[in-house]
């Protein structure tokens, strides 16, 4: 039999479960894959911005009512999700405690989508977006759904986006392009709930894993985002003395690299020099699939 191809998912497991290592344990079509996680970032809750979020659910300010700070929320990471799931389970039993099932909750992806349907509220909150994939498009989404789901309203109530310390600034950017009339333009206020840092031991923890598997003539490291991509590259020893990608070898034990979407792999090509092999064309678990089965070059 075969050995297994490793593919190394550079993120920290989803609980409770992981669509990733679901998809990636079934072999399926003639490949047989063995998932390993290799957390890249530690993740901490912000005390300012979670307190902020507290007060606003405990005063029930997050409403659909003319009185209320907030129309809607945005999600664009789980990590963010954590943190508000956090929140609203500590509340569970007060009675002063909201609900918000009657305000549209925005999610970009599946995985944002997965982890706002475990937060505990009967009924469940009402998820859109999912179908979207990046922040643009989600943007796009929101102004045309947020503005039917207020169309009496002739200037939106705020959103409220929760987020980590790195983010990008595209969905605020264009909620609230100056060149939209008042009626078309949404308030989006962030608030940081939580921080992130590339661990310490990654970069040992990869090697360990690379010493481990040096054995299987194919490997894959799946990249989430920029955070960890010099410590893998380095770890691969695909970086020359000046911090570039050294030319790709012809060697027999190839570790190719794939890509959750187009920012890593621009970040990749722009900062070092170096293309991946694959870049999902969707940002979910069966993209990630998709790109590596359809790899002609392993």
């Amino acid at each position: 039999m075969s050995p297994k191809t490793p593919v190394f998912l550079l993120k920290t497991r989803s609980t409770p479960a992981d669509a990733y290592e679901e998809l990636l344990s079934t072999p399926a079509d003639g490949f047989d894959f063995e998932p390993i996680f290799v957390p890249v970032l530690e993740h901490r809750f912000e005390d300012e911005g979670t307190a902020r979020v507290r007060r606003l659910l405990e005063t029930k300010a997050i409403n659909g009512s003319k009185e209320g700070s907030y129309g809607g929320l945005i999600f664009t990471s789980q990590r963010a999700v954590e943190a508000f799931s956090r929140l609203v389970e500590d509340g569970r039993g007060e009675s002063q405690w909201p609900h918000l099932q009657e305000i549209p909750v925005y999610s970009v992806g599946p995985a944002t989508t997965r982890a706002l349907s475990a937060v505990p509220q009967t009924p469940p909150l009402q998820v859109f977006g999912e179908h979207t994939g990046n922040g643009e498009n989600l943007a796009r989404f929101i102004m045309e759904h947020y503005g039917e789901w207020y169309r009496d309203r002739p200037v939106k109530p705020p959103l409220l986006f929760m987020v980590g310390e790195q983010r990008r600034d595209v969905i605020p950017r264009l909620l609230m392009d100056p060149a939209l009339s008042s009626y078309e333009r949404i308030q989006v206020d962030e608030v940081v709930v939580y921080g992130t840092g590339e661990m310490k031991s990654f970069k040992d923890d990869f090697k360990t894993l690379l010493g481990e598997t040096a054995d299987r003539p194919t490997r894959w490291a799946v990249v989430f985002s920029p955070s960890g991509c010099d410590s893998m590259l380095s770890a691969l020893g695909m970086l020359d003395a000046s911090g570039k990608a050294k030319p790709k070898g012809t060697d027999h034990l190839r570790t190719y690299v794939a890509t959750i979407g187009p920012t890593t792999r621009d970040y990749l090509m722009s900062t070092f020099g170096y293309e991946p092999d694959v870049c999902a064309e969707q940002p979910s678990p069966e993209g990630i699939w998709q790109g590596i089965t359809g790899f002609k070059g392993a």
